[in-house]
């Protein structure tokens, strides 16, 4: 029988622009104060999983040196934009395993004023790439400019309307606006502002249909968890019980073989086949969810992750939307956090932020966007290239 592993503390730093502090200033800062959240210090882990995807090599051994060199394992983790949950899933598995009954999983990115993903070359960036958004603007004196991300999720979205009935600009545009609408209730977001359908539909165009308000967020930050043994866990104080949330299913996927993921990564099996994978170790269903933080890296992608996560029936993307369901106060929350699009997307911290958002809601402790009663919770993350990272968790009530 496989042991239940449990998240005990959870921290993100406030994402947006740090040019005060580096890679290892953020990492320390979230992973001290997730074992603070937890009750815990560097001497109880077990395992160090360190995700970043910029910084080069041996970002977990630099983080060791500011947090406590104690001697445990380390892995340094990249995994696109699933490294995050890629490191706590490295963190899970080997608690599972039975090599530790402690870990702790950090992923942490430095964007803000970069050109990324874009995939221009940097003499370019100044030029056209839009200051604090994924993303790439064609240039405007005739070259051609590729726009990886951008192209991939308009592609992706267009796909979806032309397979299931046309999808409209404004459709897109207005997931946008239930996102920035969210992120005015979250402190931590990089970009708390409310936006109006006009202002996201006029802003502009990264890769049709999605503006640039509908982009995910270039910026700085990190996240970080501790993860426990049922076992270990019941040896700790009853509030430390109280607040801990299971982990009820941990799934990583990639792209199998088809002719097409050779020209266009197929976000969408990859993500149905993790979220099956999901549902099944967990024993629920998308029904039993009470909300979801999901990838929302553009507008586009959030729609079509509606039907790949199962939150509706097959092409029903758009009236799952239309019904209200994903806003906050709807029937199925989706991103209350803001999502990418506001509270920001630096990348290997992503994974494990989605987490933070959704355990803060099992416990009770959410603040003003706190979902009421909330006991079970999925969070998603795609890395293009392909990557696939979904958590299930129930908080301890559950």
């Amino acid at each position: 029988m496989v042991e239940d592993v449990w998240i005990l503390g959870i921290n993100m730093t406030k994402f947006g622009k740090h040019f005060d502090k580096d890679v290892v200033d953020l990492g320390a800062e979230a992973a001290m104060a997730a074992m603070a959240d937890g009750g815990v210090t560097m001497a109880d882990m077990g395992i160090l999983a360190a995700g970043n995807l910029r910084g080069g090599g041996g970002f977990g051994q630099q983080l060791q040196k500011q947090i406590g060199q104690t001697g445990i394992p380390v892995f340094n983790v990249t995994n696109a934009c699933a490294t995050g949950a890629t490191a706590l899933r490295t963190a899970i598995m080997a608690i599972r395993a039975g090599e530790c009954d402690m870990g702790l999983a950090v992923g942490v990115e430095k964007l803000a004023g970069a050109g990324l993903l874009g995939a221009v070359a940097q003499s370019d960036v100044d030029e056209w790439q839009p200051e604090g958004r994924f993303g790439a603007v064609a240039p405007t004196d005739g070259r051609i400019g590729t726009a990886n991300m951008p192209g991939t999720f308009a592609q992706v979205g267009m796909e979806y309307g032309h397979k299931y009935g046309d999808v409209s600009f404004e459709t897109f545009a207005r997931i946008s606006v239930k996102n920035h609408k969210h992120s005015t209730l979250n402190p931590l977001a990089a970009y708390s502002k409310e936006m109006s359908l006009e202002q996201i539909m006029g802003d502009i165009m990264i890769a049709y249909p999605n503006t640039r308000p509908m982009c995910s967020a270039n910026c700085d930050g990190g996240a970080a968890a501790v993860v426990v043994s049922d076992a270990k866990l019941k040896t700790l104080s009853l509030e430390q019980q109280r607040r801990a949330i299971k982990v009820s299913a941990s799934v990583l996927t990639s792209d199998p073989y088809t002719e097409r993921c050779q020209v266009l990564p197929d976000v969408n099996t990859l993500t149905k086949s993790a979220a099956a994978q999901a549902y099944e170790q967990a024993g629920v269903g998308p029904d039993d969810l009470d909300l979801v933080e999901l990838h929302d890296c553009f507008a586009t992608a959030e729609l079509v992750h509606y039907d790949n996560l199962g939150l509706c029936e097959e092409g029903g993307a758009v009236d799952f939307f239309e019904s209200g369901a994903p806003w906050r106060d709807g029937s199925k929350p989706v991103n209350v956090s803001g999502g990418l699009q506001s509270k920001g997307h630096p990348i290997s911290a992503t994974g494990i932020a989605n987490i933070w958002e959704v355990c803060h809601h099992l416990r009770g402790e959410a603040g003003d966007r706190q979902i009421e009663g909330a006991r079970v919770a999925l969070a998603h993350v795609i890395g293009l290239g392909s990557a696939c990272g979904i958590h299930i968790l129930e908080s301890s009530a559950a």
